[in-house]
C-alpha cells in the first residue's frame, strides 16, 4: 500500500504509545517496545503512555527512562493497583476515570503510535484515528507492526475501504511500518489531509442481485 508522507517534516516533542499490558506470546513484542521507547528518549521526545509497569508498558517506559527520556503515565484510580502503576517515571497521573485518561494522553501528545496490544490498545488507537477523520486534530497515528502482527487488521482495513466505508485517503494516513526508525520519521512527515470522513449516501445503481 501506498501510506501517505511528505518530505516536509515537524518537531515531535511527545508520542502517545498504546501498547498492551501484557507481553504476548513472543519476546519479539516486549523487545520493540524496550526499544521503542528508547529510541524515543534518544530523539528527545517525551513518553506519554498508560502508566503500567507490567507487559509491555513496562518494557516500553524501561525502555525510554534507561535512555534518559522524559515519561509520563496516566492511569485512572480504579486501574492503578489492577494495571501496577509504574513508580519510576518522570510523572505519575492519577486520573478518575478512563475517559479523562484518554483525553489527557491525547492533549499532551503531539502524535499516537501502536504496538502491539489487545482490545484496549485497539480501541484507543482508533478513537484517535478517528478523530482526524473528523478534523478534530491533524496529529498523525501509526502502527508499529511487530512481526507482522497488525497484518490482519490491515487487510480488514482494506477491505472496509473496497467496501466505502472508509476512504483510501484515510487508510493512507495511517502510518504503518516495521521499523522504529521509519516509523518516526514518517510520523514527522505528515500531512493531514483535510478530506471529509463521508463517503456517499447514495445506494448504489446496482445492488447486488439485480
Amino acid at each position: 500500500m501506498d501510506f501517505h508522507h511528505s518530505s516536509k517534516t515537524k518537531t515531535l516533542r511527545s508520542i502517545c504509545v498504546y501498547c498492551g499490558s501484557n507481553a504476548g506470546s513472543l519476546p519479539a513484542y516486549t523487545q520493540a517496545a524496550h526499544a521503542f521507547g528508547a529510541e524515543l528518549a534518544r530523539r528527545d521526545i517525551t513518553l506519554v503512555y498508560g502508566g503500567g509497569n507490567a507487559g509491555m508498558m513496562g518494557a516500553l517506559a524501561d525502555g525510554a527512562l534507561s535512555a534518559g527520556g522524559k515519561v509520563i503515565g496516566i492511569i485512572p484510580a480504579a486501574l492503578v493497583e489492577r494495571e501496577l502503576a509504574h513508580l519510576g517515571l518522570t510523572e505519575l497521573r492519577i486520573v478518575p476515570s478512563m475517559h479523562e485518561r484518554k483525553v489527557s494522553m491525547a492533549n499532551l501528545s503531539d502524535a499516537f503510535v501502536a504496538l502491539p496490544g489487545g482490545i484496549g490498545t485497539l480501541e484507543e488507537i482508533f478513537e484517535v484515528f478517528t478523530w482526524t477523520q473528523l478534523g478534530i486534530h491533524a496529529k498523525p497515528c501509526g502502527f508499529l507492526d511487530v512481526e507482522g502482527y497488525y497484518q490482519p487488521l490491515i487487510a480488514f482495513l482494506e477491505s472496509v475501504v473496497d467496501r466505502q466505508f472508509l476512504r483510501p485517503e484515510h487508510l493512507g494516513a495511517l502510518i504503518v511500518d516495521t521499523h522504529h526508525d521509519r516509523l518516526l520519521e514518517r510520523l514527522a512527515a505528515y500531512e493531514h489531509t483535510g478530506i471529509s470522513k463521508w463517503i456517499s449516501s447514495a445506494a448504489p445503481e446496482n445492488p447486488p442481485g439485480t
